[in-house]
Parts: structure tokens; sequence; C-alpha cells
């Protein structure tokens, strides 16, 4: 078939979206809709062509990769793919983020509107009338990007006959510190944006939920991010002792709030404190770069210290959107 003659080599890893878009404009998807790799990305189908078993207890080992050097080239994608995997299976970022911007440099201002309540209001505009505006500005200041990641430190000769399923487990691991990492970033920025909510006390009350409910107002109260000792002082409150939240928290570890928001939990908050916010409106994610592997080092088999990164940060869109609860010292 057509796949089986593209020529695989390094430089399809510098063209946008990678060497899955570069094999995808030299052997497109769509050719193969009536076929048994139906399904399948251009990527997928050079693992086939190359017989490559890259999951289950039958995998292949890490030497498989390099048997030729056409072979070779498709390594650094099968690491990224498996530390994007471990990304997402320990991603809490949709639960926070309103929309997410891929960008292709490293400065970026995100925009700011008119957040007065008189400018959100949907006025009676009188025959004749000018209408209401809502001015939309640029941010004076760069949203500020970090690189997250990891450096892979292995000798190939000690790797090469490792099964791929089991190196996978540990790529994953590394995806899931990326994760948690940049879910650390995303609750800075949320909590550093804040407006505390006033007439709070030295000892969580259920009162306490019921004014950041109302400090919300007009943005809905759907997501919550609490520091662990705020969860266990929540738990304690009879509101939140009841069979219904029991069940779901022993059945799936997921909370439910008596006001019906998402619960999250995150040590990276200081203690006493409550985040709440509107997760339609609150927070915008700025991508400058996937997740990124030195491809040259390990087309190579150059494993020792091959980095594996990611550039992201955060901004907030309406900081109006979010509140907090802090307890007095």
């Amino acid at each position: 078939m057509g796949y089986e003659t593209i020529k695989l080599e390094k430089g399809m890893y510098n063209v946008p979206g990678g060497i899955t878009a570069a094999l995808e404009q030299l052997d497109p998807s769509e050719n193969y809709k009536d076929t048994p790799l139906n399904g399948l990305d251009a990527y997928q189908r050079q693992l086939k062509r190359f017989d490559i078993k890259v999951a289950g207890d039958r995998s292949d080992v890490i030497a498989k990769f390099f048997s030729t050097a056409d072979s070779a080239a498709l390594f650094p994608e099968f690491i990224s793919r498996a530390v994007a995997a471990g990304i997402t299976e320990q991603n809490l970022l949709p639960d926070v983020v309103a929309t997410v911007t891929h960008i292709d440099g490293m400065d970026y201002r995100s925009i700011v509107s008119d957040i007065s309540n008189t400018a959100k209001a949907l006025q009676q505009v009188n025959e004749g009338a000018a209408i209401p505006e809502t001015a939309v500005s640029t941010r004076e200041t760069l949203v500020q990007l970090k690189k997250r990641g990891r450096m892979l430190v292995a000798s190939y000769e000690a790797l090469k006959f490792q099964r791929l399923d089991l190196f996978t487990v540990t790529l994953k691991q590394i995806g899931a510190y990326i994760a948690r990492q940049q879910f650390a970033d995303a609750v800075g920025v949320l909590a550093a944006n804040a407006t505390a909510v006033a007439g709070v006390g030295n000892s969580l009350t259920y009162n306490d939920f019921i004014a950041l409910w109302n400090a919300m107002d007009p943005y809905a109260l759907n997501t919550m991010i609490a520091s662990p000792d705020m969860i266990a002082a929540m738990l304690g409150l009879s509101q939140f002792q009841n069979p219904e939240t029991g069940v779901n928290f022993a059945g799936t570890g997921a909370l439910s709030s008596p006001l019906g928001a998402r619960m999250l939990k995150s040590s990276d908050l200081p203690d006493g404190t409550i985040v709440g916010f509107d997760k339609n409106y609150a927070l915008e994610m700025v991508v400058a770069q996937d997740v990124t592997v030195d491809h040259d080092r390990l087309i190579d088999r150059q494993l020792e210290r091959a980095a594996i990164t990611t550039i992201a940060g955060f901004s907030p869109i309406f900081p109006e959107a979010v509140k907090k609860v802090a307890l007095s010292a």
C-alpha cells in the first residue's frame, strides 16, 4: 500500500503538527475508509508497516523500533504519545479551564473586557439611542508561560529488551507528573486572582459556603478547589454527612458539595483556603508547546538525558468569576 513507500526521517518532527501531520500529508487517512486500516492515523499505520506492537502482554521490545533507520524515526512519537496518555489520565484541567489557546511563540497577551455590572447588564435601548458597549482590549502584561517536564535518563543497552508495554507505564508516569504541575500552575493563577469573601472566621461553617455562593452572582458557583485541611473540615460538616454524599465518596472518591459544585482537592493552596469559581468564565490555558521530546537524540539511541517537556501558562478571563474563602489566622 502507499504508506509502505514513505521515507521516514528526523525532519518530519520539525513540521507544524509533528511527524503525524507530516505523515498525514503523504498518506491521508481518508484513503483508508473502506480498508482494514480504517480508524488508524498515519503514524499508527507506520507501526503496522513495521509490525511494531506497542501495547498488550505480547508487545514488542524497544529494540524493535531500531530494526531499520526508518522505523527508528517512529520512536520519539511513541514516547510523546505515551506521555500524553499519562497527562490525559491524570488531567484535571478540563474541570477548571474555560478555553485553551495554542500559540506559536512565547509572547502572548490575553484579552480583558469591561467587567462592571453596568457593562454586563442588557439595558433597554430607547429608539434612536446608542447601544451600550462592552470594551474589549488586550492585557498590559504577558501571560507567564512555564516549561514543565522530565529528563529521561536511561541506557539504550539496558532498555532495548524491555517490553514497550512496560516502558509505557513509566512514560505515562512522567505525563502524570506534568499534569499535576500544570494543575498546580492553574490553581495558583485562580487563587491569585480570587477576591476574598468577607466575614469568614477561623473555622469553616456552612454559612461560609452560602456567603461564597452569594458572592459569585451573577456567575455560577460550579467548581471549588480546596486545600486538604479544608476538605477534611468540609467532610465534618453535617451538610456533607448525608447518604448520597457518603455513597458517592465511598464508591467513586469524588466529592460533591451541598451547593452542587464540582469539588477538587489541591495541596498547592494555602491551608484554610477554598477557591470557588465559574469554570465557564474564569481561566484560559495558553499552550506554546505540546509534549515535545529530543527526537534527534532518541532516534540515534541516545536515551541518556533526553528531555520531555511541554510549555503552557494560564490567564484569568473574568477575575470577578473567582472568589475564595480564607480562614482567619
